[in-house]
This record gives structure tokens, sequence and C-alpha cells, in this order.
């Protein structure tokens, strides 16, 4: 049945408790929806990657805090930001990809890994690392209909967008496929497949502040992306992209942009952050 998604709020759970997964990124399991995202402290360290699941998208359920401050040391003082979570066909894990710092600042710049074997379970942490010897800030995954996987991250001080072949596992960087948009200074990357087009979705970089959001299209991951072009208005209804859904329906897919309206805006710890989440169309 047809349910409204009130933009600009809090998502509560049935309890009535916040949905903290912010920047955070969906996998479909079964008949699920599996929501993970940022749940942090007061002051903006890590604090959990926490998961929630949905039939319908609007009704989220608490299933688990699946990375925490005690899986490992060096998550004890963290931030780990974006956190996306892919399911690998031929080892039968989840692998979840994030953006990790010391929780002091912004210099380690790192990509974390985490698995599982199960989608709601506890992740076992393999460690963070700079992709290739990249800086790595913000993040997402895509797995290719030929089941090969990519991570994107933002490199150079966020003024490059890195698209990175995975290994076969997920868990480790194969190669830079590409490096479209060099000085582009932008972040928030969305990847999504639609009709054999990739569709490539970031924000400018302007910290907690929303601004104009931007797409760009290819046939080839690896080269012929056109330059970042508009989407919505002036600052993308005040929200930041997180993740781009398909969800496939009886006759067609429709395609979710779910974007985080940033407590940091208006001086609020993470936490107290909105979501804003809008049907993208494609008009020709």
């Amino acid at each position: 049945a047809p349910v409204t998604i009130a933009n600009g709020t809090q998502f509560t759970d049935p309890n009535g408790e916040p949905v903290h997964a912010h920047g955070g990124g969906v996998v479909k399991v079964g008949e699920y929806y599996y929501w993970f995202g940022e749940n942090r402290n007061d002051d903006n360290t890590f604090r959990y990657v926490s998961a929630y699941r949905s039939t319908d998208l609007k009704n989220w359920e608490f299933r688990n805090h699946v990375l925490t401050q005690e899986s490992d040391p060096e998550l004890a003082t963290a931030n780990i930001e974006r956190p996306k979570v892919m399911y690998n066909e031929s080892t039968g894990q989840f692998v979840m990809w994030a953006h990790k710092e010391n929780g002091q600042d912004y210099s380690e710049a790192r990509a974390a890994v985490a698995v599982s074997d199960t989608v709601d379970g506890d992740y076992a942490y393999r460690g963070s690392f700079r992709p290739l010897d990249h800086m790595s800030r913000d993040i997402t995954v895509f797995v290719d209909d030929d089941g090969a996987g990519y991570m994107v991250s933002a490199a150079r001080e966020n003024y490059d967008l890195h698209l990175y072949r995975l290994t076969e596992d997920y868990t480790g960087v194969a190669e830079l496929v590409a490096n479209p948009w060099p000085g582009g200074h932008r972040e928030a990357p969305a990847l999504f497949k639609r009709d054999g087009v990739y569709f490539m979705l970031t924000s400018g970089a302007t910290g907690w502040d929303p601004n104009q959001q931007q797409y760009a299209t290819s046939t080839d991951l690896a080269g012929g992306w056109s330059e970042m072009r508009d989407v919505g208005d002036a600052t993308a209804y005040d929200s930041q992209t997180a993740w781009v859904l398909p969800i496939q329906g009886t006759d067609e897919t429709a395609y979710l942009y779910m974007g985080d309206r940033w407590a940091g805006a208006w001086d609020g710890p993470v936490n107290e952050s909105r979501y804003v989440w809008l049907p993208l169309t494609f008009p020709d």
C-alpha cells in the first residue's frame, strides 16, 4: 500500500525512538530493506553504525548496532562516516565500507572495512587504510550487473572523486578505474545504474551547509563521463546526498533520492539531523 514520508523530520521506530542512520545506505535482502547509518556521540564522534529494517520504507525496526566503539581498539575514539553495505554473492558475506578518521580532525582520510555473515549481525572490523595511498573521505559503494564491486571516495582534500574496482571479495581495492572530474571539489557521492547508464550524484564541499547537488552520466564506469549538471533546487531542498535507492516495482523501477539535512547547519549535533527523501525523475 502507498505510504507517505514526512520530509525534514527525524524518522522514528515503532517505540518512538529516533532512527539514527545518518549518511547511510540501504541494501535489500528478501522482503526487507536494511538501512545502515551513523549514530554518533554528543561530541559527534563515532558511537555506532546502527541497522534498521523495513518492508515499506516508512516503518523502521531497529535491528542492531552492527559496529561499535568496542568492535576494535581503532574505533574507541574515531569518526566513522557514510557507512555503506554491499552483499557479495560469491563469498556470502556482507561487506561494509566507511570513511574513517581519528575522532579529532580529518587528517587520516582513510577507508575502513568490516564484514558479517548476516546482514544485521555484528560486523568484524578489518581495519582502515588509504586506497592505493590516496586520501579517502566521503564514500559510497556499488555492485554492477556482472557482480563486480566498486567503491567511490573523495580524494585529494575532496578535489578529486576516485572510482575504484574492488577485489573479488569486496574487502580490498584492486585498481583505480577513473578520476573523471579532477579539481571538481565534489563529495557525498551516490552511484547507481538505470537502463544501461551509470549516474553519479554528488554535492559540493560546503561543510554542513547544503548546496547545489549535481550529477554526471556514462555508459562505462572507466570513461566517457559527462560533465556535472545541476539537479534539484539550489540546496537540494536543504539536504545532501546520502544514497540513491532503486525500488523494483511491479511494472517499473523507481529511484529514491535519500539525503541528510545536517543539524550542523544550525549548530546541532549530528544525531539531531533530519532526512529528506525525494523521487528522482528522468525526463529523457
